[in-house]
């Protein structure tokens, strides 16, 4: 049973599987595609070292799909149900203690690395809005926090500064000093989003958690998307931490460049489609949430480099250096765009972006 091809077939209704191939290049969690006669599933092995608590992201996941199925007509977007295995649950836990779980396959649809077109960036945005739109009434409550602290970056921060104290298993090279110069010059802007949120600013609502390009589905050929993938960061959460996660995948280019004209369409679609949920006071946060999101993942792939790379999955030991390298590289070019950024964001609550 412990073979990936056995846990697959556990999942399989009572079909042979054909193959089992690794999907994706999720950062976290082992995914692949398991293939029968009839179609094809996702398997995925929950990574219990990052969800201390992989039931309460089965739980939270339950909730979401059963919602998501009831919203179905009026949302536009699907969320791929979980699958029963042989053993009548929708989980399996292997002999070494990990969570095993099978999801339908949406399609036809395709995942996309980059943008190509302005419409699909207008369509990224609008479909985030209605992910938003979706879960604006589902309950906070009725969800577990799967990983406390999740974009809270002070935390993050004080994280690292625990880290930087302890006995240095790294080098301390010039890339190290780097890091260590722009996270302190930059600290003054780490608090941003969490005193707007105590000030009654901005206001929690249940998030994606992790709306990289690459977890829209879109119709194959087409700039239409069908639905959104990786739930298991779905929680409470500031939507403007969606929004500049979101605006960190569609708009980051080579040579960490960070692209104006991408953000403004993504903003359009968002601003059109997202309504009263976000409200015109909150938009002077927008630009301190498209700067923060990126810098504070440049802070957790260095604070895991730090660490020995425990968090992300790495190619090298000298990975998570060279990510947050191009993270910070990719907030100076932010910074640099700020006063057409905000202009942005203010035409297109216009609508006339």
């Amino acid at each position: 049973m412990n073979s990936l091809r056995g846990i697959a077939e556990h999942f399989a209704g009572g079909q042979s599987v054909l193959a089992v191939e690794p999907l994706g290049n999720g950062l976290i969690n082992d995914t692949y595609a398991a293939a029968t006669a009839t179609g094809r599933f996702v398997l995925q092995r929950l990574n219990s070292e990052v969800f201390a608590r992989p039931d309460w992201v089965m739980a939270n996941l339950r909730c979401l799909t059963a919602h998501a199925a009831r919203c179905a007509e009026t949302s536009g977007l699907q969320v791929p149900g979980l699958l029963t295995g042989a053993n009548g649950a929708d989980v399996l836990i292997d002999d070494r203690g990990q969570y095993w779980r099978a999801l339908e396959y949406l399609g036809p649809s395709e995942s996309r690395e980059a943008l190509s077109r302005p419409a699909e960036a207008t369509a990224v945005g609008e479909a985030l809005a209605r992910f938003h739109r979706l879960c604006a009434d589902l309950p906070g409550e009725a969800l577990h926090d799967t990983l406390p602290g999740f974009h809270i970056t002070p935390t993050y921060y004080e994280t690292y500064l625990q880290r930087l104290e302890q006995p240095l298993r790294v080098a301390a090279d010039a890339d190290f000093g780097e890091c260590v110069a722009y996270i302190e010059r930059h600290a003054a802007a780490i608090p941003v989003l969490e005193q707007a949120k105590q000030r009654g600013e901005l206001v929690e609502r249940v998030i994606h958690g992790d709306p990289k390009l690459n977890n829209f589905l879109f119709r194959p050929g087409s700039d239409s998307i069908i639905g959104l993938i990786d739930l298991d960061t779905v929680k409470p959460g500031l939507p403007h931490y969606d929004i500049g996660d979101c605006l960190r995948s569609c708009c980051h280019t080579d040579g960490d460049r960070f692209d104006l004209s991408t953000a403004r369409r993504v903003l359009g679609g968002y601003l059109t489609v997202c309504g009263d949920l976000i409200d015109a006071a909150a938009d002077e946060s927008l630009y301190a949430a498209i700067w923060l999101i990126p810098f504070e993942l440049g802070l957790r792939f260095f604070s895991d480099y730090l660490d020995g790379s425990r968090y992300f999955k790495v190619s090298d030991p000298l990975h998570n250096l060279r990510r947050a390298l191009a993270q910070f590289r990719l907030c100076d070019s932010i910074a640099e765009q700020r006063a057409a950024l905000e202009s942005s964001i203010s035409k297109a609550r216009r609508g006339t972006v």
